[in-house]
């Protein structure tokens, strides 16, 4: 006892040592056999490789059983089901596999199942595998398993989704993917999805078996029916268990793994979809813009039944508009239009950046280009679309996006808030290019009225009339964009937008004088008294003689040209008169253009051939008729009403010589692109000169008739007019230096523009004509 006393007195932490010592001990000998066994498992492995090289090769079958029964007895021999799975042969028997089934298909015709795949079939391998993926038991098998399937759907050529015992595994790991969000096995989940989808964009039908109907699913199974649904058929591995409801096991695993993102239980459910949607949140770009491919894919499959699942059931509708209205509410207040109107276009997925240099180039670069890329997604994926799913998904952003976040921008009273909203809308417009966005965007801006406008309702579509008469704003930069705007909206391929802005008042050609022939004017030579006779004009040569003959009802037809008499006797103009008309309508002492080289007729001439070609490429499949309707049929007696399109752009024309040079640009390039179209009534009403209009009425060629008048009068009140002129137009094309201030600037460039306007109208009149009479010679 003594002993045991001087023993603790001389060492009282004694028992504490020996503990530690003890602990450190028994972890010693675990590292020691944790190390043993790796490396025992990678000389097992060594030596099976080695055995293998020197063994006689077996059957592919055989082998083939041999590595799949190598990882079972794995988890049946192991009890560390901590160690990863990369210290273990499971990756390394996985991959043979693949090889022997590679290697099995290769050797046999093609679309012939060998024995290798009728085991893997038969056996159910794939389901197993999905277990052990999504118990992720060792640690690392999910990833494992991720690879396998996709592989053996990349390499393997013959269709194998059609097999029960794979496309319903396959459906299980799906599910699996993207529940997590930054997962490890995250690349791996969307190389799987996207192998998915694009064996579905293959085989579109197939695209069935991933829509899971959970209101048909039984609580429970007979266990007879279990074993019928082993009954498989040789060939498609599939049996008459296919078409019923899942294990009840497998809903309670459907619904763990569901994402918020699907709250709708009632129909169909479109997991693939969801998944996919799940990956767009990933913080790694790169598997964004592999979701983004992959639901491209998906809503490009023609069936009815998953277009309609993935606009109802998913979230696609959602995430579309919701970011894009997440990324439209990050762009600042207020931008410089010229900043929105040149940002480089960027594609989306290729949205490659520097954050210091577009901060540098101007504020708000990185966000416009993320929205402008997002919207180019946006539009791209409704273009590739099935039909009716581009439909809903573009209601759905008018709806979510256009209404709720850009119409009270449109509306606001800021003038700076308008012009930079002005602005966007202008962009938007420009990149839009599917069918089905573009109507709703048009339906948005315009309405869906057709019938005709009157004075009383112009103002029923409160935005339609805003955006108008903000092409008469007191401030010129806000009419200069929204001018740009409408001409931006007047050259998309949509019919509907020359319709509600132009076509709905012209349609009755009660524009014209209703009047019994004997009550009008008297004629001369078909035209009126006062038409100013300019057959000799030297611009013309031998090609226009004197008999050819333009009007608005044979220009676009495929008819030959009726004769002389006939063209006489019908009022129809001759072209020449009508080109000269606009080319001897400024007096010559307010024309300059003769005084300076390359800015001739000549030149608006093949731009208007051109511009023509294109725009009749545009509206081709537009049911536009080649004559106008005949005037018996026209309800001459209602009033006519130009519209509230037309009556802006026409006031704005009559104060061509008192508002600033771009603004007057802006006008006349808009009036311009609408002579161009190949509309009877339209070409009429603007481009004839000699139409008899009724009372109160007036057209392109009477505004410019009545500006006309109006400068030969001031043009006595300002001296040394022309020299005046001269040197203007000089400055403008850059060919005198600025001096000093020029006295009624305004005045002198509206001139300019007049004289240009004019030569631009005679051209695209004579290329039009001589279009027609192109189409209609033999």
């Amino acid at each position: 006892m003594p002993g045991s006393v001087y023993e603790s007195n001389l060492d009282p932490g004694g028992n504490n040592r020996k503990k530690k010592i003890e602990e450190f001990s028994r972890s010693s000998r675990e590292k020691l056999v944790q190390s043993k066994n790796k490396m025992f498992s990678k000389f097992t492995s060594i030596l099976q490789h080695a055995v293998e090289a020197l063994a006689p090769s077996l059957p592919l079958q055989e082998d083939f059983v041999y590595h799949w029964k190598a990882i079972t007895h794995y988890y049946i021999e192991t009890s560390d089901d901590k160690a990863p799975v990369t210290d273990t042969n499971i990756p390394s028997h996985l991959e043979q596999m693949l090889d022997i089934l590679t290697q099995e298909e290769r050797e046999r015709e093609s679309g012939e199942t060998g024995p290798c795949m009728e085991y893997l079939l038969h056996h159910k391998i794939l389901e197993t595998l999905y277990t052990l993926g999504k118990a992720d038991c060792p640690p690392g098998m999910k990833q494992q398993v991720l690879t396998f399937y996709t592989k053996l759907l990349a390499h393997i050529r013959q269709p194998l989704l059609p097999h029960i015992n794979v496309h319903r595994p396959v459906q299980k790991l799906v599910r699996l993917c993207g529940d997590v969000l930054a997962a490890p096995t995250e690349n791996e989940e969307i190389q799987f999805l996207c192998i998915v989808c694009s064996k579905l964009k293959q085989d579109p039908y197939l695209v069935n078996f991933f829509l899971e109907n959970k209101s048909k699913r039984p609580e429970a199974k007979r266990p007879t029916e279990a074993g019928k649904d082993n009954v498989l058929d040789p060939d498609t591995g599939q049996s008459a268990a296919m078409g019923r409801a899942d294990h009840p096991e497998e809903v309670a695993a459907a619904a763990s793994t569901s994402s918020p993102t699907n709250n709708n239980n009632n129909g169909n459910n479109y997991n693939l979809v969801t998944s996919l949607l799940n990956l767009t949140k990933s913080p790694d770009g790169r598997i964004v813009v592999k979701a983004c491919e992959g639901l491209m894919l998906l809503v490009s499959l023609p069936e009815p039944a998953a277009a309609k699942c993935l606009t109802e059931n998913t979230g696609l509708c959602e995430l579309l508009t919701d970011r894009l209205v997440s990324f439209y509410k990050a762009l600042p207040q207020s931008m410089d239009p010229l900043d929105i109107e040149t940002v480089e276009s960027v594609n989306w997925g290729l949205d490659v950046y520097n954050l210091k240099e577009d901060a540098a180039i101007f504020t708000g670069k990185r966000p416009l280009i993320s929205f402008l890329s997002w919207l180019d997604y946006c539009d791209q994926l409704i273009k590739e679309a099935q039909k009716s799913a581009a439909a809903v998904m573009a209601r759905n952003v008018r709806e979510r996006f256009f209404v709720s976040v850009m119409e009270p921008q449109l509306m606001q009273t800021s003038e700076v808030g308008i012009l930079t909203s002005t602005a966007l809308l202008n962009r938007i417009i420009r990149q839009v290019t599917s069918e089905a966005l573009l109507q709703e965007m048009i339906y948005f801006l315009l309405g869906e009225e057709t019938e005709p406008e009157t004075a009383a309702t112009v103002a029923q579509n409160p935005l339609r009339h805003r955006l108008i008469e903000h092409c008469d704003h007191l401030s010129d930069e806000i009419s200069i964009m929204t001018l740009r705007l409408f001409e931006q909206l007047i050259q998309k391929p949509n019919q509907h937008v020359l319709h509600s802005l132009v076509l709905r008042g012209l349609g009755e050609r009660n524009y014209l004088e209703n009047k019994p022939q004997e009550e009008r004017e008297p004629l001369e030579n078909g035209l009126p008294h006062d038409a100013v006779d300019l057959e000799e004009d030297p611009l013309f040569g031998d090609d226009l003689s004197p008999d050819s003959r333009l009007s608005g009802s044979d220009w676009l037809t495929s008819s030959p040209p009726q004769s002389p008499d006939n063209s006489k006797s019908d009022g129809k103009t001759e072209v020449h008169k009508i080109v000269n008309s606009f080319l001897c309508l400024v007096p010559d002492e307010a024309k300059s253009s003769y005084q300076v080289e390359g800015t001739g007729y000549d030149t608006y001439l093949r731009d208007a051939h051109r511009q023509f070609r294109d725009y009749c490429g545009v509206c081709q499949r537009w049911d536009w008729r080649g004559n106008p309707k005949p005037l018996e049929k026209c309800n001459l007696d209602n009033p006519f009403f130009e519209g509230h399109f037309l009556k802006v752009l026409f006031d704005r024309m009559g104060r061509i010589l008192d508002q600033p040079y771009d603004v007057n640009l802006q006008v006349t390039a808009v009036l311009s692109k609408l002579s161009m179209f190949p509309h009877p009534h339209l070409h009429e009403y603007l481009l004839d000169p000699y139409i008899n209009l009724a009372p109160g009425c007036r057209s392109l060629f009477s505004v410019i008739v009545r500006v006309v008048g109006d400068l030969m009068l001031r043009i006595q009140r300002i001296p040394d007019f022309t020299p005046k002129l001269l040197l203007v137009r000089k400055r403008l094309l850059g060919l005198e230096p600025e001096g000093i201030n020029v006295d009624h600037m305004t005045l002198l460039e509206g001139v300019i523009v007049l004289e240009e306007f004019c030569k631009e109208l005679a051209a695209i009149a004579f290329v039009k004509y001589h279009a027609a009479s192109s189409s209609s010679s033999p």
